[in-house]
């Protein structure tokens, strides 16, 4: 057993096809200043070309995946546009009088090399963007055929160093049954595809192999988990099969359940809502029966550009979720970058702490301008639907008033232009961090909702940052801390009269549904695929045995006896149908 990183959900069985690396035989000789003219126009050609390319395979690509999705190609085509990108390659020309195809590998060389020395997840990630798009070009000045996976076989189980959204792009998911790269993240463009795609992939296993993984070996791979076996036996194989059949029918099974209404058997009604980043997920979420968006993170609509959304495309995007919501709310958290989300046309300074530096709330209030663009887009589409505005990791009643300000200023200038709104628009705020959980008590009087961000509220509540591995097994979502944090937040928005909802992975852990029940928080918002499951379990938990339930967590002093009680408590759902008090 190998363990990788499991970056797009689902079980897959069969025989391994290993995508070859692209391998380039390169002119050696030197060309002459007369040449120059010829070159330049080498690559200008090989540019166009590839364009042209591009569009087609976004075209193509958005009936699969949808518009958001394809949005990663307008990367490609920002690269190719970018005139530092142009100047490296014409300047190689001319000082070492080398040919087009030469300078462009070591252009891309010199850039990819650069990425991949900064200490960001991200900005590696966009690495692979640069060897991609100059791998398309280098294909043109070259001749070289474009590598295809193979059509006549049986379905295959992919396997490459690293996979490109130009090679996804061309994947049939009925021949492809899941995908393996040596390299990534769960946050790369090719993760966020194949998860589009629903295409099982387990990503960052390279350090795990002892060798090559060959073509025509048998395989089993674990999205979920990101495990890799390697020759499984009989036994191995017949698990995994019956695992797979077991999720289809429970897919199968819970599809029946997404019109019910998400009500306890003794009426307590939760509602179930869905976080996501593009109209894409949206589709899946209303296929699910969420009760509307609980977080619509709109960082990803600045991303993979080569410049700030303008107000008109952030309100076409606002006003098509809210449309296609039909009423339901649509809770809209403002842009929230820095830390792990970067830009690549936004500098932030480099940050011995980014996680707790110049990012979410605290860029929005440097930059009024960016801000209010955003504000304006947001409350424009609050004409279309139940449209809620949210401001991320808020520490301060200082910082809720200065935005409050800012969203004031966008509402005068909308009336002065006779652009309509809705007025009472409600404004939110995340609660993340430990301060605003301490003032809860006093945010609750300056806002009209929370939402408890759980990932945050825990890495900072325990110092923990989750993704070093290191110090991981300290990241306890369950710890006494977090509970008691949970408690004073909630209570503190019952007892002034506002909503309090959860999002982050938290909510969407069946082991917790007794704590959100317990607490009577009114919504949990989490990914799609996890709301039917959610779903089935509320519909046979009753709100009153979570109440009894929760002192006795509140009670424990280690996370390990909370583990025991949950597990108690879930095994007495499943056995009864209705729990009873432990």
């Amino acid at each position: 057993m190998i363990q990788g990183i499991g970056a797009s959900a689902g079980i897959a069985i069969g025989k391994s096809f290993v995508l070859p690396n692209w391998e380039w035989e390169f002119p050696e000789q030197r060309v002459d200043v007369a040449d120059f003219a010829r070159e330049f126009e080498r690559v200008y050609e090989g540019i166009r070309t590839s364009k042209h390319e591009i569009e087609q395979i976004k075209d193509e690509l958005r009936e699969v995946v949808g518009s958001d999705e394809t949005q990663i190609f307008d990367a490609h085509l920002a690269i190719l546009d970018d005139p530092v990108f142009m100047n490296e390659i014409q300047g190689i020309i001319q000082r070492q009088y080398k040919a087009a195809e030469v300078a462009v590998k070591e252009a891309i060389d010199h850039f990819v090399t650069m990425f991949d020395l900064l200490d960001d997840e991200y900005m590696k990630e966009r690495a692979l963007d640069i060897k991609d798009v100059g791998n398309r070009l280098l294909k043109h000045l070259l001749g070289a055929p474009e590598i295809t996976l193979p059509s006549d076989t049986q379905p295959f189980i992919l396997i490459a160093r690293e996979l490109s959204p130009s090679q996804l792009a061309h994947i049939n998911p009925n021949n492809v049954l899941g995908i393996v790269t040596l390299a990534g993240s769960s946050t790369s463009h090719s993760a966020i595809m194949a998860r589009a795609l629903g295409v099982p992939l387990v990503v960052g296993v390279e350090a795990k192999l002892e060798e090559p993984i060959q073509t025509g070996q048998s395989l089993i791979i674990d999205g979920t988990e990101g495990l890799l076996f390697i020759e499984p036996d009989d036994s191995l194989i017949q698990h995994y099969s019956e695992l797979q059949t077991r999720q289809a029918e429970a897919r199968h099974r819970l599809s029946g359940i997404a019109g019910h209404q998400s009500v306890t058997p003794d009426g307590k009604v939760l509602g179930l809502a869905a976080n996501i980043s593009s109209l894409k997920e949206l589709e899946v979420a209303l296929s699910s029966g969420a009760h509307g968006v609980g977080l619509f993170r709109t960082e990803f609509l600045y991303m993979d550009r080569n410049r700030f959304p303008k107000e008109e495309e952030q309100f076409e995007v606002y006003k098509s979720v809210a449309e296609k919501l039909a009423g339901e709310p649509l809770i809209i958290r403002t842009l929230d970058i820095g830390g792990d989300k970067q830009l690549d046309y936004f500098n932030i300074p480099e940050e011995d702490n980014p996680f707790l530096g110049y990012r979410a709330i605290r860029i929005s209030l440097d930059r009024k301008d960016l801000f209010k663009t955003q504000l304006r887009a947001i409350l424009r589409a609050s004409s279309y639907g139940q449209v809620k505005v949210m401001y991320p990791l808020i520490s301060s009643v200082e910082e809720v008033r200065a935005a409050n300000q800012v969203l004031a200023e966008a509402k005068q200038e909308l009336e002065r232009e006779g652009i309509a709104y809705d007025p009472g628009i409600q404004v939110g705020i995340m609660v993340e961090v430990p301060a605003a959980v301490m003032l809860s008590d006093l945010l609750a009087q300056e806002v009209d909702f929370f939402s408890i961000g759980t990932n945050d509220l825990v890495q900072f509540t325990l110092a923990v940052d989750r993704m070093n591995e290191e110090i991981s097994y300290l990241y306890e979502p369950f710890h006494p801390a977090v509970l008691r944090m949970l408690k004073q937040t909630v209570e503190a928005a019952k007892r002034n009269g506002i909503k309090v909802g959860v999002c982050g992975e938290l909510a969407g852990d069946l082991r917790a549904l007794p704590i959100w029940l317990g607490l009577d928080v009114d919504e949990i918002s989490m990914s799609s695929h996890s709301i039917l499951q959610v779903k089935e379990r509320l519909l046979c938990t009753t709100q009153e045995d979570s109440r009894l339930l929760l002192p006795q967590l509140l009670e424990c002093r280690i996370s390990a006896d909370i583990h025991q009680k949950l597990k108690q408590f879930m095994d007495s759902v499943d056995g009864k149908g209705a729990a009873s008090a432990i």
